[in-house]
């Protein structure tokens, strides 16, 4: 091994050193800002920890190139044994998973596609699958407390804030009704019940997480106790959670990533994957803010899920063929791929830059598990035997500048991945009428709580939303979308004569930024059943006040509440 190989090596690791240590720093940063109810700040370290992994891989691009000892660091056929080395360094490392993606995206920041493979870099990872244990403690052990209330108290008393306890008793009263609401009778019962908790506390937006799982003659639930801080009152319990399929929703690709201390991130990934084993391993990565991680390990799950099912092939995605984006997907793999256009619908008066804008927007905005996080890459490249011959001559001819036959192999230059979801028009179709009343009412409330995180989602149009597997509406398509605080919320002026009222055209002036509510209940629903079963839930909606309001906290700098799970209903609480 030579000596400059060894040299840019070390280089790298110092580099990927030097960026942990500024994610650690911003993450541990996360309990002064919840303590101190630091709303707006804890928005601001977020996009700044999103941010913070592009800034510094292009940091680390320049100065390597700019060193006189990397010599030769764009010939693609130095980088085998540049990975060599690196993998020399990493090893024993108890980031190295991460370290190897570092790797990769130096790489991919030098170097053309064509020149990816597993001799440049690590396109599957050199780590081990099974790898013994790093010694380094990641739960507190397992407390027991005899009695629920005695779990309750121990729990509490573990974890200690600089800030105290708003009404200690009744969030111990709170812990044990929500632990008879959540497990059987036997383990109510059971004075051997234990808890597992995950030694750092999980930071997100306004809320702070203790995640563990319960354990009783050898049955296992998850562990989720959700803290709030209000503001001159001290923190208090906001609720438990022991059900598999909230915690999973609070860990969802539609949420904000957390602020978590993670010394051993594959040891923390396969703990919550016991806890979530339906969640994929790069959903979780992603949760924790590693979200080119999750990058890297969806990748390897698509490419393993595709030798694996040769059978399966790239079909359009289901709903509305969309005006900017085009849509496809594998039955069996549960993504959508989406491609700009080369040529937008008229009605569309954005452009490809805005557009790329827009997801770029959500990546860093709060979600407020509302929005599909996305994942962009760059010059996928599958054989054409992949594609379904329908779909490919579709994405050809809308995309042609993006979708590239060369030979037997597609090339795809730029492409946004996303959940899969059952668009919401084609949900309804089939609903029944009780999951038509729940899918509206969530509905009204994604729209709700996407003004409150300071979104407006733009076309609102059912097609735009889609609905996951736990049944919660999620807004997907973002080509429109931008700052609540942004828009003229406006009524429509009363006409001065019936003629005015009669024509086709508006008779007021209509500005770029201007929005009618009033115009909402015709625009979204042309099932009138649908509409007034609407307006019955969040007739709000289409008052311009409504929205008026909403901005106007947000310019008073108030964060407003999106709790993500169910809360205790009051009336229950009196009766702990």
């Amino acid at each position: 091994m030579s000596d400059s190989a060894a040299h840019i090596a070390r280089r790298l690791l110092d580099a990927f050193d030097d960026y942990r240590t500024a994610f650690r720093e911003l993450t541990m940063g996360a309990r002064a800002r919840f303590e101190q109810a630091q709303w707006a700040e804890i928005q601001e370290a977020s996009t700044a920890r999103i941010n913070l992994y592009d800034e510094r891989i292009f940091e680390t691009r320049d100065r390597l190139s700019a060193d006189p000892a990397c010599k030769d660091i764009l010939d693609a056929d130095r980088w085998p044994e540049i990975k060599a080395a690196f993998i020399e360094l990493i090893d024993g490392r108890f980031d190295d998973d991460l370290a190897e993606t570092w790797f990769n995206s130096v790489f991919f920041k030098m170097h053309r596609h064509d020149q990816i493979s597993d001799r440049t870099m690590f396109v599957h990872s050199t780590r081990p699958a099974v790898r013994p244990p790093s010694r380094i403690p990641l739960t507190r052990g397992f407390i027991s407390g005899g009695c629920l209330m005695g779990l309750a108290r121990q729990i509490l008393d573990e974890y200690s804030f600089d800030v105290p306890w708003a009404d200690y008793e009744r969030d111990c009263q709170l812990m044990v009704h929500c632990l008879r609401q959540g497990l059987p009778d036997w383990a109510q019962l059971d004075h051997g019940l234990t808890v597992e908790l995950i030694q750092p506390v999980f930071y997100r937006n306004k809320g702070a997480y203790l995640v563990g799982r319960i354990l009783s003659q050898g049955e296992k639930w998850p562990f989720v106790l959700a803290l709030v801080h209000r503001d001159n009152e001290g923190i208090s319990v906001d609720t438990l959670i022991t059900d598999e399929s909230e915690v999973s929703i609070i860990f969802s690709f539609t949420r904000s990533y957390f602020m978590v201390d993670v010394a051993v991130p594959v040891e923390m990934v396969n703990f919550l994957k016991r806890l979530m084993p339906s969640k994929q391993v790069a959903e979780l990565y992603t949760a924790l803010g590693f979200y080119k991680q999750g990058k890297s390990e969806f990748y390897r799950a698509l490419i393993d899920y595709m030798a694996r099912n040769p059978e399966d092939r790239f079909v359009m995605a289901e709903g509305v063929r969309g005006m900017v984006m085009t849509v496809f997907t594998l039955t069996g793999f549960n993504t959508v791929f989406k491609i700009i256009k080369d040529r937008f619908s008229p009605s569309k008066h954005v452009n490809r830059a805005t557009v790329i804008e827009k997801y770029r927007l959500v990546k860093r905005h709060d979600r407020v598990g509302r929005m599909a996080d996305t994942q962009d890459f760059a010059d996928f490249r599958f054989h054409r035997d992949s594609f379904e011959p329908e779909c490919l001559a579709e994405l050809l001819e809308v995309a042609p500048s993006m979708v590239v036959l060369e030979g037997d192999t597609v090339l795809i230059r730029q492409c946004w991945t996303e959940r899969r979801m059952i668009p919401l028009n084609i949900y309804l179709e089939t609903a029944s009428e009780s999951q038509t009343r729940e899918a509206l009412m969530d509905y009204g409330l994604a729209i709700k709580q996407l003004a409150a995180a300071n979104i407006f989602p733009g076309d609102m149009l059912l097609k735009n939303f889609g609905v996951t597997r736990h049944g919660r509406v999620v807004f997907y398509d973002y080509d429109e979308i931008c700052y609540l605080t942004e828009v003229n919320f406006r009524h429509i002026p009363e006409p001065l004569y019936p003629e005015q009222e009669m024509s086709s055209e508006p008779w007021y002036s209509v500005g770029p930024n201007d929005v009618f509510p009033e115009e909402f209940p015709v625009f979204l629903f042309a099932d009138v059943r649908l509409r007034r079963m609407f307006a019955q839930m969040h007739g709000e909606l289409f008052d311009a006040d409504y929205w008026k309001g909403l901005q106007q906290q947000i310019r008073e700098g108030k964060v407003i509440d999106v709790y993500p799970y169910h809360r205790p209903e009051e009336k229950d609480l009196e009766r702990v």
